[in-house]
């Protein structure tokens, strides 16, 4: 550590006499000989520049970039219009901390207003915060907003993302929840199932609509059998489906949640993505982490603030409802200005070419033996069933260079289209696949 803040040999010496110390042995005495290094790490020396861009270059090079992508399962590819990047690259911008001065943050302050404002035009929700870590993680605090004092059980559906509902059972272990996963029925939530097992000590069901096999799920009648058990109703949707469905509060949810990653951030190894969080007017104190307010100083202007937050998830830690630390304030602001560039009208164009190209694909693809498996409407996800195995198919594709949809087991695909796909690249699909059955 000696050398690692930039300060010269002279400055150190002050210092340690400063504090009654000759040397940097005496400032580190406490630390046991044994497990000290004398004789220097071992690991190489160092690279120069171009040596290191040369060493990188080559390690990127061990991965499988595909130029044609037919695979969601959670995160997407789509068009990101080249003033996103552009926009969250200024260096006044490149930050995920939370602004706390707001007399010298108004510009991020008003860009994360400006994220939740969109979020819930998009969700038709009061309230949104500045989001979270990622979808899983906005769907486990959407449940921990519902409990009660003499509601303690969480009700989530077999059709979600794995993930999600994994992430959703660790949560409410820590959080002292019970946890029960509701059956899903011809690739849906089981309503009747729900119907059921509703009582009192219900306090959140989860449903993700549309749901991880990619149909819709019947939200209405679920809202209504939830909402008849005293019970609130998160749900979980994908927002670029939103160009076309009907909001989350149409359906009569009382918590929208969702990964933003769809919303002009690049597929990557991980993230860093984002979960975006918006309710009700009547449970937004149950709201975690940030929310941008805005007002007017004593001089009458516009100015923004941290608003609605909870003592307790500063300092009295063991009585929180939620710890999350971080907002993903530069990935909201990604997610802000690509709603800003696409406007209403292109989201919905994302949507309908999303939703048309997936049916095209399906179609085409059950022509062949590959039949889809959804009895119900879905939206740019599909599944389908083939006498041909999952791997054998998937391989076929990847040595032609495209990345085919993901296998739930050794004969069933979950496929996705985007608006990046075209119908050529879908015709060679189907021509390759083909080609497969036939040397079967």
């Amino acid at each position: 550590m000696g050398s690692y803040v930039p300060n010269t040999v002279e400055e150190r010496r002050e210092m340690l006499e400063a504090i009654g110390l000759s040397s940097m042995d005496d400032l580190f005495a406490q630390i046991p000989e044994q497990v000290r290094i004398r004789d220097g790490l071992n690991i190489p020396e160092g690279l120069s520049e171009l040596e290191v861009s040369r060493k990188m270059g080559q390690l990127a090079g061990k991965n499988k970039i595909f130029p044609t992508i037919f695979r969601g399962a959670g995160a997407y590819r789509h068009y990101i219009p080249a003033l996103v990047k552009s926009v969250i690259s200024k260096e006044n911008l490149v930050t995920a901390y939370t602004p706390y001065q707001a007399e010298v943050s108004q510009g991020i302050l008003q860009s994360i207003f400006e994220y939740q404002t969109m979020i819930c035009d998009l969700t038709g929700m009061d309230v949104s915060n500045a989001s979270v870590y990622d979808g899983a993680s906005a769907a486990a605090e959407g449940i921990a907003m519902c409990r009660e004092r003499k509601r303690n059980k969480a009700l989530v559906s077999a059709a979600v993302l794995p993930y999600a509902r994994e992430t959703i059972r660790t949560y409410c272990f820590g959080n002292g929840m019970e946890f029960e996963v509701i059956p899903e029925k011809d690739g849906v939530t089981d309503l009747a199932w729900l119907q059921e097992h509703l009582d009192a000590t219900v306090a959140g069901v989860y449903i993700q609509h549309p749901n991880y096999y990619g149909n819709l799920e019947p939200a209405a009648e679920i809202a209504q059998a939830v909402h008849g058990a005293g019970a609130k109703l998160v749900m979980g949707v994908n927002p670029i489906s939103l160009g076309v469905l009907k909001t989350p509060r149409e359906y009569g949810a009382d918590i929208a949640v969702g990964e933003g990653q769809p919303l002009g951030l690049s597929l990557a190894f991980g993230g860093p993505y984002l979960g975006f969080m918006a309710c009700v007017e009547g449970m937004m104190r149950k709201l975690p982490g940030r929310i941008v307010g805005q007002t007017t100083d004593h001089n009458g202007k516009v100015g923004y603030v941290l608003t609605l937050q909870a003592r307790e998830q500063h300092i009295r830690r063991e009585k929180a409802s939620s710890n999350i630390c971080s907002n993903q304030a530069l990935c909201a602001l990604a997610a802000g200005v690509y709603l800003a560039v696409m406007g209403s009208e292109g989201l919905r164009e994302a949507a309908v070419q999303c939703a048309s190209k997936a049916h095209y694909l399906a179609a085409q693809l059950d022509g062949i033996g590959f039949r889809t498996e959804n009895k119900g409407e879905f939206f740019h996800e599909f599944v389908t069933v083939s006498e041909i195995p999952s791997g054998k198919a998937l391989e076929a594709l990847e040595k032609q260079d495209i990345l085919g949809g993901y296998p739930l087991d050794d004969h069933r695909i979950l496929w996705c289209c985007t608006e990046r796909n075209t119908k050529e690249e879908m015709d060679k699909v189907v021509q390759i696949l083909k080609e497969v059955e036939a040397s079967c």
